[in-house]
C-alpha cells in the first residue's frame, strides 16, 4: 500500500512577508489560531457537505451568538454570501433598496442582478447610510407592476465609507422596513470591526435589532475564505438551502469553511482582530491629521480611513504602498487597516506620507 501521509519538503515563499500595505483588510494572510484551526480539522476524514461535526459546532455557537432561531449556511465569500442572502428573502419580481456607495450595488459586478436576478435600487446618502426617513422618501411605487417591487432593504455595517450604525439607528430602519412589509439584510463583511468601534455585542447590532438574514464576514478579520449566511428570522426568509447550491456556495468539504469560523466567532478572536484593526486606522488617522496639504472630512469609526490629497502625491506613494483611490474627482483615496498592521507599519506611512507633502 502507498503511503500517502510521507512529507514533502516545506514549501517556500515567494512573496516577502514582511511587505504590508493599506489597501484592503483583505490582503492580510491567515490569523495563526485560524490557521491552527485548519490543521487540527484536518485529519481523517469527516462527512460532506455540511454533515460535519465542525459545522455542526459553528451552527450551536452562532445560536450562541445570535439567538436559538439562527439558522448558519458557511459559504465561500462575501458577494457569494449577499447574492445568497437578498434571494433567499426576495420574491422573484422583487428588488433591493440600498445605498449608492453599497458594496453590492457597486463592488460586486452586478452579482444580484446578473446571477441573483433581483433588480438594485439606490438611494444617495452623504455618509454611506441609510435612515428611515430616506427609506420613507423613496418612491417605492407599491403595487405598481411596471416597477421591480421592493422586498429587502440592505445596509452595510460598518459602510463601505467607514461609518457605523449603531444598535438604534438599526432598530429604527428595521421598525420601517416591517412596516412595509419588506425584509432587512445587514452586509455584514465587516460587522466586528463595528461591534468592536461600539463595544457592543454582535447580536446588538443584529437579532436585538430587527435585522432578518446577515451576511457574516470572516475573511477581512483573519480567515483564509470564509463567510456564512445567518438567517435570524426563519419566518421571513425561506429556502436558503436550496439556493446555497444552486448559488455555487455550497462547499464540499465545509469542515474547512466552518473551522475558520469557529476560530474566530466561538472565543473572542474577532473581537480582538477588530479592535486591533481599528485602533490601527485611528493611530493612522492621528499621525497624518494636521499635515498641509491632506484633509480628513470625517472622523475613523472603524479601520478605514478616506483622506483627500493630490492626485500626484497619492500616485508617488503608491510606489511604495498599495492602495486605492476612492474618488477620482476629489482625490480621496481609502485606506484600510487590518488585524496584521504593526503599529510600525503606520509609522512608517505616516513618516512617507509627511515626507511626500512636505515636498
Amino acid at each position: 500500500m502507498t503511503d500517502t501521509t510521507t512529507q514533502a519538503a516545506p514549501f517556500a515563499p515567494i512573496h516577502d512577508p514582511s511587505v504590508r500595505g493599506f489597501a484592503s483588510d483583505n490582503y492580510a494572510g491567515i490569523h495563526p489560531e485560524v490557521l491552527a484551526a485548519l490543521v487540527a480539522a484536518n485529519g481523517g476524514h469527516q462527512v460532506a457537505y455540511g454533515e460535519d461535526v465542525y459545522t455542526a459546532r459553528l451552527t450551536d455557537v452562532l445560536a450562541e451568538v445570535f439567538g436559538t432561531a439562527a439558522q448558519v449556511y458557511p459559504v465561500f465569500n462575501g458577494t457569494g454570501a449577499n447574492v445568497l442572502a437578498l434571494q433567499a428573502c426576495t420574491p422573484r419580481w422583487g428588488s433591493v433598496l440600498t445605498t449608492t456607495s453599497a458594496h453590492i450595488h457597486v463592488d460586486e459586478a452586478a452579482a444580484p442582478e446578473r446571477v441573483g436576478g433581483l433588480k438594485v435600487n439606490v438611494v444617495d446618502t452623504p455618509d454611506g447610510k441609510l435612515t428611515p426617513e430616506l427609506i420613507r422618501a423613496y418612491p417605492a411605487r407599491v403595487g405598481d407592476e411596471h416597477f421591480a417591487q421592493v422586498g429587502v432593504v440592505s445596509i452595510t455595517n460598518s459602510t463601505e465609507i467607514g461609518t457605523v450604525y449603531t444598535p438604534t439607528e438599526i432598530r429604527a430602519i428595521a421598525d420601517v422596513v416591517h412596516d412595509m412589509g419588506w425584509v432587512l439584510h445587514l452586509d455584514g463583511s465587516r460587522l466586528s470591526n463595528a461591534a468592536a468601534a461600539l463595544g457592543v455585542e454582535l447580536r446588538e447590532l443584529t437579532t436585538d435589532a430587527g435585522v432578518d438574514i446577515l451576511s457574516l464576514g470572516g475573511t477581512k478579520i483573519g480567515a483564509m475564505l470564509a463567510e456564512a449566511v445567518v438567517v435570524l428570522s426563519p419566518d421571513r426568509v425561506t429556502g436558503a438551502t436550496f439556493l446555497r447550491k444552486q448559488s455555487m456556495q455550497l462547499a464540499s468539504k465545509m469542515r474547512f469553511v466552518s473551522a475558520q469560523l469557529l476560530a474566530l466567532f466561538e472565543g473572542d478572536l474577532w473581537r480582538r482582530n477588530a479592535e486591533h484593526a481599528n485602533a490601527m486606522a485611528r493611530r493612522l488617522a492621528e499621525g497624518v491629521a494636521g499635515v498641509e496639504g491632506l484633509t480628513l472630512p470625517h472622523e475613523v469609526e472603524a479601520n478605514a480611513v478616506f483622506p483627500i490629497l493630490a492626485r500626484e502625491s497619492s500616485e508617488r506613494l503608491m510606489e511604495s504602498f498599495r492602495f486605492y483611490f476612492w474618488d477620482e474627482r476629489t482625490g480621496q483615496v481609502r485606506w484600510m487597516c487590518s488585524w496584521d498592521t504593526t503599529e510600525g507599519d503606520v509609522d512608517a506611512f505616516v513618516e512617507a506620507v509627511r515626507a511626500e507633502l512636505s515636498r
